[in-house]
């Protein structure tokens, strides 16, 4: 069918992060009306640093978004604390060649200001907090804190953790603590840190971290430390200094990358996500991103996964008539289940590595440490796998795109 002829539909997606922006973008590259709603006064960043694999890159590129220059390119690796390599994240030389490096390294605010950019105008409408949703098979309605009621045909919660579409979709469920907190932060200054790399390490139980970035044409390095926190307890600490401190047994430049950041570029999160969903979709409504799959940053992924959801779930709907309730149910059913396992997937190995380097019995964590150090253990789970699901995920990608150039033309 071609999209031209369609009848445009009109699409609410709530919530203006990288899901949300996402969507927006691909669901108006699929020739239907959309509005994105952001409650705060503008699309913000929550949070300072970021990485993001091929596929999102991917992705990025083919709804428009600029990705010049964005990020640093870098080979991934597992360290102990002393600087032994236990893992070497390897890609395809082709998919390294493609996309600047198996992963890159940037600024959270840079791929905002990017996907602002790419929005059509008129789309964004800040300061707009949905109260309730409502749906039946005609369409859906969102209730607004000023009395208005927005009308669509279908509504994507693009709106976080603490997801409104969710709850109304599926009702309430714990978020599972990780009992872990991390610290992040950034420097351009020269520490004699080496460029190219994303270097992952553990103690006992921290993980301490760093890579190259850029940033709008600055080169630099973003590091974290991550550790056991009691979800729980208040954190009343100083955090330049207590990430410091965290940093201190690794091997260099850890330490002088964290010594080397102003305190006001470190920031601290609180680790949960929730466990996945079966279904995501019912009747005109979906999630995506960390609304469907909030994920530990263990996985380095929970941006790019949430890009990925708003590129997939436009593509789908190109083509489909949005006044036909079956059709948008089939549409919405066919967007997410390839996504479900992939981000599950991607969700439930952050959470049992969290778990593994950080809350494993005193006396298994010397054992723990010796299988990680000598044997391909790690290699295989982390290595070897990541990797394979990287390049599903481009086919997938590749997939998409070739139908949705069909339903164009």
């Amino acid at each position: 069918m071609n999209a031209s002829a369609t009848k445009r539909g009109r699409v609410a997606v709530i919530g203006a992060g990288p899901a949300g922006m996402a969507t927006a973008i691909s669901v108006g590259q699929a020739g239907h009306d959309v509005v994105l709603l952001e409650r705060y006064p503008q699309a913000r960043p929550a949070g300072n640093i970021l990485n993001l694999w091929p596929p999102p890159i991917k992705a990025l590129g083919l709804m428009g978004v600029d990705t010049e220059d964005l990020g640093a390119p870098c080979h991934s690796e597992f360290r102990n604390a002393a600087g032994r390599r236990r893992v070497s994240v390897k890609l395809p030389e082709e998919v390294v060649r493609e996309y600047r490096g198996g992963f890159i390294g940037l600024l959270r605010p840079e791929l905002y200001e990017r996907l602002l950019a790419t929005l059509p105008p008129g789309v964004l409408r800040v300061n707009s907090r949905v109260e309730k949703v409502e749906q039946d098979e005609t369409g859906v309605r969102l209730s607004m804190t000023d009395g208005e009621v927005i009308e669509a045909d279908v509504v994507v919660g693009a709106d976080g953790i603490d997801s409104l579409v969710r709850r109304t979709l599926w009702g309430d469920s714990p978020k599972r603590e990780h009992n872990l907190h991390i610290f992040g932060g950034f420097t351009f200054d020269d520490v004699g840190a080496e460029r190219g790399l994303c270097v992952l390490s553990h103690d006992r139980t921290v993980q301490g971290s760093w890579t190259a970035i850029r940033h709008k044409g600055r080169d630099g390095f973003q590091w974290w430390v991550l550790g056991p926190h009691e979800a729980s307890t208040d954190f009343s600490g100083d955090l330049h200094a207590t990430a410091a401190a965290m940093a201190a047994g690794f091997a260099a430049p850890l330490p002088r990358l964290v010594a080397a950041t102003r305190p006001e570029d470190v920031q601290r999160w609180v680790l949960r996500d929730r466990k996945p969903l079966r279904q995501w979709s019912k009747g005109r409504a979906t999630i995506v991103g960390d609304a469907a799959h909030p994920t530990s940053p263990y996985a380095a992924y929970g941006a790019g996964m949430a890009t990925e959801d708003g590129y997939f779930l436009g593509r789908r709907l190109a083509g489909v008539d949005l006044s036909d309730y079956a059709a948008v149910r089939r549409a919405l059913e066919e967007f997410e289940a390839p996504r479900k396992p992939h981000t599950a997937r991607q969700s439930q190995q952050a959470w049992f590595l969290g778990q593994l380097f950080h809350h494993a019995p005193r006396p298994v964590r010397y054992l723990r440490d010796l299988i990680l150090d000598h044997t391909p253990l790690l290699q295989k789970v982390v290595g070897e796998s990541s990797p394979a699901e990287i390049v599903s995920q481009l086919k997938e990608i590749d997939r998409a795109e070739a139908r949705f150039t069909q339903v164009k033309s």
